[in-house]
């Protein structure tokens, strides 16, 4: 792109990333006040590890599904992906023998792969993406049932499973990893061409076409990222528990979309911050640990899920609704 054009779209890009950090920080935090007050093991040592390393899991995939929120997609094979590169990961140490290291860094490269597989198919192919992952997570679903027969792969190296386990000081493995993913999305979005094109393309694809940015580049780019990110998340998971288990991942792709809509993600595309999924994440988190705490039926969590996830779309809605209603009257004005 030209200069001109390059100024120009920074102060539309500046404009379009703007969420409501403050309330969504204000939530977290009045959650955290009734928690501590409602249960005296709350702020115990244990429980906020084991918080922390919750709160990484649903934050490292609710990053990377609101990069994909960003440019008004979305991926639902991400839990089945997490699962996946868990299970093969898996299986390469136990049974094929391989360096446990070495097995994760294909685990990871397995991600990205299958993340840019659903960047081609829906690309090329012009598809939905929610059908289109919907279509791929019974793929991946099946690979992995196909390989397993539903049967955990156990035995997993005891020399890898402190990055599930494991603290660094006081601060769990698993969200070090988290907060690091977070910084490199952060940088890639607000710090690069790459992160302007891809709030351009959210706001319009047609418009960023115009701008001559390659938007389908963009869109496989991410999508691969996504898959990278969440292969992660499944490979960090089977560390923690020491075992590669066929249903990791079932609640992952609802509450990544849920963390990222309540950190401000707009369902649109073009308005949020990934920061948000990860506040999100954390809000998520306190919800299943208060039900446990509090003890609550643990039948009820799934359904007290579905409602965040419901309320949390809902709120999204009735945001783009106000927005567009201020902007009309920006315009007769």
């Amino acid at each position: 792109m030209s200069e001109a054009k390059e100024k120009k779209t920074n102060g539309i890009f500046s404009r379009l990333k703007k969420s409501n950090m403050t309330a969504i920080c204000g939530v977290l935090v009045v959650m955290i006040i009734v928690a501590s007050i409602g249960s005296p093991y709350f702020l115990d040592t244990y429980n906020l590890q084991s918080l922390m390393r919750d709160v990484a899991t649903v934050g490292m995939i609710g990053i990377a599904q609101s990069l994909l929120l960003l440019v008004g997609e979305l991926d639902l094979s991400v839990g089945k992906i997490a699962t996946l590169c868990g299970i093969l990961a898996g299986m390469m140490m136990v049974d094929a023998k391989i360096n446990p290291w070495i097995a994760l860094m294909i685990g990871l490269l397995l991600g990205l792969l299958f993340g840019f597989i659903n960047g081609m198919i829906i690309t090329k192919l012009r598809l939905n993406s929610m059908v289109a992952t919907i279509g791929m997570q019974g793929v991946y679903g099946g690979i992995n049932l196909v390989l397993t027969k539903g049967k955990a792969i156990t035995n997993i190296p005891e020399n890898i499973t402190v990055l599930g386990k494991g603290n660094i000081g006081a601060i769990p493995v698993p969200f070090v990893f988290c907060l690091i993913v977070l910084v490199v999305i952060l940088f890639l979005v607000y710090k690069t061409k790459t992160g302007r094109y891809i709030y351009a393309v959210g706001n319009s694809r047609e418009a960023a076409k115009i701008l001559g940015i390659r938007v389908d580049r963009i869109r496989v780019m991410i999508y691969s990222i996504v898959g990278m990110i969440s292969a992660l998340a499944g490979l960090l998971y089977v560390c923690r528990l020491g075992s590669a288990q066929s249903t990791l991942g079932e609640s992952w792709p609802m509450n990544s979309i849920a963390a990222s809509v309540i950190g401000g993600v707009s369902l649109n595309g073009g308005i949020g911050n990934p920061a948000g999924a990860l506040i999100g994440a954390a809000i998520i988190s306190i919800i299943s640990n208060m039900i446990v705490l509090f003890g609550v039926n643990a039948y009820w969590q799934q359904a007290v899920s579905g409602v965040v996830v419901v309320l949390a779309i809902s709120f999204s809605s009735i945001t783009e609704i106000i927005r567009e209603n201020r902007q009309r009257k920006i315009k007769l004005n």
